[in-house]
């Protein structure tokens, strides 16, 4: 139901177009096969007008079946393009502690394997509206020939559908362990490129991480989805099987029991016969429609929903017109945790609680050892983390949800595990781009990248290099507070006294406050306040 849902809120005009050219197929089908039954059993009330009606029963056929192929493949598609960008929109308006507990790989095998399923239903539709509306056009048929027989059909196909839905349960099963290990899955291919050095390097290490993580893995993988289709294989036979029987039920028993008219009974058979196409086109969809709503339901748990609509989804939009220019901000009471480990043994880090304040125009220096809380610390102060339990302000204005984002507005940043974007992102003014040389014959990469359009001719650096190309976006975005992590780490010692000595105080200069997560000492005494963190606490702050 839920794909219905998605294919009705995109295009629900399209889909009720294609409903009733649907609905019109199956009526048409349905006189077609009384059309054909009256022609073999010699029929005096067509007379003459039977091969009239049987041509206009043609192109109505002809016609309503393209009319609801088109429809339903442009609501198909519609519908897909905007689960796509529903679930893009989703994903960056969640918060970054959620999508870091969702794990890179369940986010990729989502946006891949579970986009990939539904769409494949999506292809699936026309088809499978089609066969429903020849189906239901037929059953009409049957009715109007002989109720008592109808009743019976009914009863037969009553039972064949409940005995398939329970196999079809089953496989769906099967479907939905096999979509579980593919997430473990993603994570070996992860592995796979992102190790891919390492592994080459140790060949004790790729044969295990062959042999015990990536082949049982697939292998578990392959097993589960070779069950569930095997199920359906299964189903499918077996309602094969009960459409045979059905038809000789007809044919041997009834008309003994009954005493059906040769003309009755002949129309059965040969609609039943006919209807066997379309039936094995819905059999047929099953198996897609279940990998299709268990890739929705692996999505529902990920908190990723795609149940809302469209305008529901849009990054929050509350004061995002920007903030009016601050004196101070503090930190009051702020508080992040950490929870690894089992339910037996947990693991908890706690970064404060923290009580700060920074002045604008302040180079801040954030210290300390490896897991101190530094980058978590950053992240808060950003806006990318939420506080578990304190408050932020920018002088006296409270940040909470109705002026996060225009908050985040505030920052520039190059993360120690920042992503470099090949393109000049949301910098349009013509201004901006004019810089980009003189930017990169300072940052000393003019000699590798070029400016084209508003990409990059390369991003295929050191990670030295991709810094400072990271430093130049950070430059052209001209935020208020600049939040450098470990920027200086991948650095040639003259570069990094050029960092620290020229660029931080002309930043400075222009009214910019900077937070620099750092291990150079050596260059402390260029701040304006230094925060060393040790497990989460504030050791020092002056």
């Amino acid at each position: 139901m839920k794909l219905f849902r998605i294919l009705l809120r995109a295009a629900w005009k399209t889909v009720i177009g294609a409903a009733i050219a649907g609905l019109l197929n199956g009526i048409s089908t349905a006189g077609l096969i009384a059309l054909i039954n009256g022609a073999l059993h010699h029929s005096q009330v067509l007379g003459a007008f039977l091969p009239w009606a049987f041509l206009g029963l043609a192109l109505l056929l002809l016609l309503t079946h393209f009319a609801s192929q088109v429809l339903l493949v442009r609501a198909a598609q519609q519908a897909l393009l905007e689960m796509r960008l529903l679930l893009s929109r989703r994903i960056l308006a969640s918060p970054l502690r959620q999508l870091e507990g969702i794990g890179t790989a369940q986010l990729l095998a989502t946006l891949t394997d579970d986009v990939d399923a539904v769409s494949r239903s999506f292809s699936a539709l026309p088809n499978l509206f089609n066969a429903i509306a020849i189906v239901l056009g037929c059953l009409l048929y049957m009715g109007w020939l002989s109720p008592i027989l109808f009743f019976a059909l009914v009863a037969l196909i009553g039972i064949g559908t409940s005995s398939y839905l329970f196999l079809a349960s089953k496989a769906r099963r099967f479907l939905k362990r096999a979509r579980d290990e593919q997430d473990h899955l993603f994570q070996h291919f992860r592995t796979l490129t992102e190790g891919n050095k390492e592994l080459k390097l140790n060949q004790n290490r790729r044969v295990a991480f062959i042999n015990e993580d990536l082949q049982p893995t697939a292998e578990i993988t392959r097993q589960q989805n070779q069950l569930g289709f095997t199920v359906f294989a299964i189903a499918a036979s077996w309602g094969q099987l009960l459409l045979f029987v059905t038809i000789g039920f007809f044919l041997f028993t009834l008309p003994h029991i009954l005493g059906v008219s040769s003309t009755v009974l002949s129309g059965y058979v040969l609609t039943i016969i006919y209807l066997m196409l379309p039936m094995q086109q819905v059999i047929d969809a099953i198996p897609i429609f279940s990998r299709a709503s268990v890739a929705l339901s692996k999505v529902e748990s990920l908190q990723l929903t795609l149940a809302d609509s469209p305008q529901d989804s849009q990054l929050s939009t509350h004061e995002t017109d920007g903030l009016k220019p601050w004196q101070k901000l503090q930190l009051v009471g702020v508080t992040h945790s950490y929870h690894s480990g089992g339910a037996e043994q947990p693991i908890t880090f706690t970064l404060g609680p923290l009580y700060l304040e920074f002045a604008a125009g302040e180079i801040i220096f954030i210290v300390g050892g490896n897991g101190s809380g530094k980058s978590t610390l950053a992240k808060i102060i950003t806006g990318l983390y939420v506080p578990e339990s304190g408050d932020i302000f920018l002088d006296a204005l409270k940040i909470d949800d109705r002026n996060r984002e225009a908050y985040r507005q505030q920052f520039a940043t190059v993360f120690s595990d920042f992503y470099l974007f090949d393109r000049l992102l949301g910098l349009e003014p013509s201004h901006l781009v004019e810089q980009v040389p003189q930017y990169l014959e300072r940052l000393r990469l003019s000699h590798k990248v070029t400016l084209q359009g508003d990409r990059f001719s390369t991003t295929n650096l050191s990670q030295g290099e991709r810094k400072r190309l990271g430093l130049l976006t950070a430059y052209l975005e001209d935020r208020p507070v600049y939040v450098f992590d470990e920027w200086a780490a991948d650095q040639d010692p003259l570069f990094r006294d050029f960092f620290y000595r020229k660029l931080l105080p002309e930043l400075k200069e222009r009214g910019k406050t900077i937070f620099v997560i750092s291990h150079d000492d050596r260059y402390f005494d260029l701040g304006d306040r230094l925060i060393k963190l040790d497990y989460g606490q504030v050791a020092v702050a002056h």
